[in-house]
Formats: structure tokens, sequence, C-alpha cells
């Protein structure tokens, strides 16, 4: 389970490969509903790669 600002790892992305091996922080405050298809939304990525929806099994979690 993550929480908003926790600093994750991407492992995989369907939404976007580019953001593979790259670090980023979840942004939602609530777990990911049918909106987002149950995926949560990882930003601060890169300045070329916006924010991106990734299943929890797609994230590592790597700090606080």
């Amino acid at each position: 389970m993550f929480a908003a600002g926790d600093k994750v790892r991407i492992v995989l992305c369907a939404d976007d490969l580019r953001a593979v091996g790259r670090t980023g922080r979840i942004v939602d405050e609530v777990p990911p509903g049918p909106l987002t298809a149950g995926r949560w939304t990882v930003t601060g990525i890169s300045l070329l790669i916006g924010p991106v929806l990734c299943h929890g099994h797609e994230l590592a979690k790597t700090g606080p």
C-alpha cells in the first residue's frame, strides 16, 4: 500500500515504458479506484515524462 508523497521506483509501467527504472512520487491521497482502473499516479519522474499511472505491483517503495 502506498500513500501520497511516497518515493517509488517504477519497475514496470504499461502507461509509459520510458518511466521504467526511474523514481517518482505517489500523488494519490486515497487508494486508487475505478476511475484509474486501480492504478497509482506517479509524478516527478523526469522533465520529459509527465505523470504516469501504474499498478501497485509495478512499483517498489524506495523511501519515506
